[in-house]
């Protein structure tokens, strides 16, 4: 089997309070926290006093042989200092980066870009640490001493190697790369970053996945084979974010009258749960629709999207604000990565006039055909033979037929009436 690129994948794991290494891990992000704010301290001052920019080497020169604030020395290792000096001089350049855009395009911004900010007091910043602090070895990854016999055993621990490789499986672990552990208020999210190796892209087999994104209906696939159109219901996700909505003004009032403030560590919880239950959806959702392109033999999946869609919305009150605030453009990642493990191509296109145009009739996506008054009520579609199909599924075929114009109706018109309802848990 031939091999492609590299890929570079990300798997979380979260540390609470009530972790054994969260009281360790906590006070290195602090010390990570104090030399953020230490650096750009004196970036800051010769910047503004001199115009002149200190640079990672030079501010790494710097720290290391500052013995009257000690935050170089003060953290984990060398390397880990080393890499929040990276990442304040990243901040930096995006400074002046934004600053050069904005003299040639002031209207883009609301003002003029700022200096980067220091870290609040209290506050706690990132703390990376590279395959050069830790080694992973046997099947987990081992921390240096100063972390006190902490060992992680990784997911990818159960990936097969090039050694060792497994012809049932589709990806290949290549290498560690890092661990970064990041502050969320209360718990910390750990990240390790590891690269796989993948399978080529499948020949274009003829066999193709048309997907339109929505809000009752999250996603709606249809492929121009055999097998019965799939809905996976947007009405748990339209759920959580309801109850998020109506709990979170009660808090925010409360918070209004108590403190004078809009916001608390109680909301800031509350939120990233939210957004933790509606990452977990969406996650189950795209690995169930790339698990079925697989099954049913897919090369290439089409996926509907519009460039400034939020912006642009036009639904009503009630279903633009849930459309608005879900993030369909992280769905959309998730199935391009997975479907990518899998060799399946992944193709976006915009998906005007697809709402409106009957594939039953064989109908182009175009404006001469369009007419969305014979979209009907309760998500329905009727052909100009008066049938009808369920609209979300007529767009999903209209959005296939966007980038493959041959696809026809042909043989596949009972199917298509008769799509299976997926609530992914």
């Amino acid at each position: 089997m031939v091999r492609s690129n590299v890929f570079i994948r990300t798997e979380k794991h979260i540390i609470s309070p009530s972790s054994k290494w969260f009281s360790m891990l906590d006070s290195f992000c602090y010390l990570s926290k104090n030399l953020y704010n230490h650096a750009n301290y004196i970036i800051r001052q010769k910047f503004i006093g001199e115009r002149l920019w200190i640079k990672y080497k030079d501010l790494d020169k710097i720290l290391k042989h500052d013995k009257t604030y000690p935050d170089y020395s003060n953290m984990p290792t060398a390397q880990s200092a080393q890499q929040t000096l990276r990442l304040l001089d990243k901040n930096w350049k995006s400074f002046f980066k934004a600053i050069k855009d904005w003299k040639k395009n002031p209207s883009k911004y609301l003002g003029r870009p700022r200096l980067p900010k220091y870290k609040s007091k209290d506050d706690r910043f990132v703390l990376i640490l590279t395959n050069q602090n830790c080694r992973y070895v046997d099947g987990k990854i081992v921390f240096p001493k100063v972390f006190k016999g902490m060992t992680v055993i990784p997911d990818f621990a159960d990936l097969p190697t090039e050694e060792n490789e497994n012809k049932d499986s589709v990806k290949i672990f290549n290498s560690f790369q890092q661990i970064r552990f990041i502050p969320q208020g209360t718990y910390i999210v750990m990240e390790v970053i590891y690269t796989i190796k993948a399978v080529d892209l499948k020949e274009n087999n003829g066999r193709y996945a048309g997907i339109d994104i929505g809000v009752n209906n999250l996603a709606t696939m249809a492929t121009n084979t055999s097998e019965p159109p799939m809905i996976i219901a947007g009405g748990p996700l339209k759920s959580i974010n309801q109850y998020y909505n109506k709990k979170h003004a009660f808090r925010q009032s409360l918070c209004k009258l108590s403190s004078g403030r809009n916001t608390s560590h109680r909301l800031e919880r509350f939120t990233k749960k939210r957004n933790r239950k509606i990452n977990d959806y969406m996650h189950k959702a795209s690995r169930l629709i790339v698990n079925e392109c697989v099954c049913r033999n897919i090369s290439v999946i089409v996926i509907g999207k519009n460039k400034n869609w939020k912006q642009n919305s036009r639904m009503s009150k009630k279903n633009n604000q849930t459309f608005v605030q879900l993030p369909f453009a992280r769905l959309i990642q998730m199935i391009e990565y997975k479907a990518q493990e899998k060799g399946i191509a992944v193709v976006l296109t915009e998906e005007s006039y697809t709402s409106g145009t009957s594939f039953l009739d064989n109908e182009p996506p175009t404006k001469e055909f369009y007419n969305r008054k014979r979209r009907i009520h309760r998500g329905l579609f009727r052909a100009n033979n008066g049938k009808t199909i369920n609209a979300d599924v007529n767009g999903a075929m209209q959005i296939l037929k966007k980038e493959f114009p041959d696809v026809s109706a042909d043989g596949i018109e009972d199917v298509v009436l008769r799509p299976v309802i997926v609530i992914s848990a």
